[in-house]
This record gives C-alpha cells, sequence and structure tokens, in this order.
C-alpha cells in the first residue's frame, strides 16, 4: 500500500479532508528549485484539523474523488 504525507488545507466536508503534498525538484536547465503541489482528498475518522500533518493511506475508492484514507496524524 501507499503511504504519503502531508499537510490538511481544508476539512469541511463530511468525514473528508483535503490534503496537499508538496515536493522539491530541481529545473534540468536553470538548476532552480521548485516545489510541486498535490491536492488529495482522504477520508478521517480520526478529526484531523487545518495545518495537522497527517499520513495517509492508499484504499480502495470511497467516492469519485476520495482514494484514501487518514491512517495517523504526526503533528498537531
Amino acid at each position: 500500500m501507499k503511504s504519503i504525507i502531508g499537510t490538511v488545507i481544508s476539512n469541511k466536508m463530511k468525514n473528508t479532508v483535503t490534503i496537499t503534498v508538496g515536493r522539491v525538484k530541481v529545473h534540468p536547465l536553470y538548476k532552480k528549485r521548485i516545489t510541486l503541489k498535490k491536492k488529495f482528498h482522504a477520508h478521517d475518522e480520526l478529526g484531523a484539523k487545518i495545518g495537522d500533518r497527517v499520513k495517509i493511506t492508499e484504499t480502495r475508492p470511497l467516492s469519485k474523488t476520495v482514494h484514501f484514507k487518514v491512517s495517523e496524524i504526526i503533528k498537531k
């Protein structure tokens, strides 16, 4: 199973949080560091708040956009 660590940016949906995951990549020509961000929707039963660092794991599709589940809250 795939595990990803990210930051909660929205918890307005019922039992679902939006998480952003950032990674740093170096531009091949200009050698400048670029931050690439991707958003994921995850099912949340632990009650994560905005700004929390969470670990999400891949599950079966729970809805059209939700394919992950919050497995633990790393930092509040």
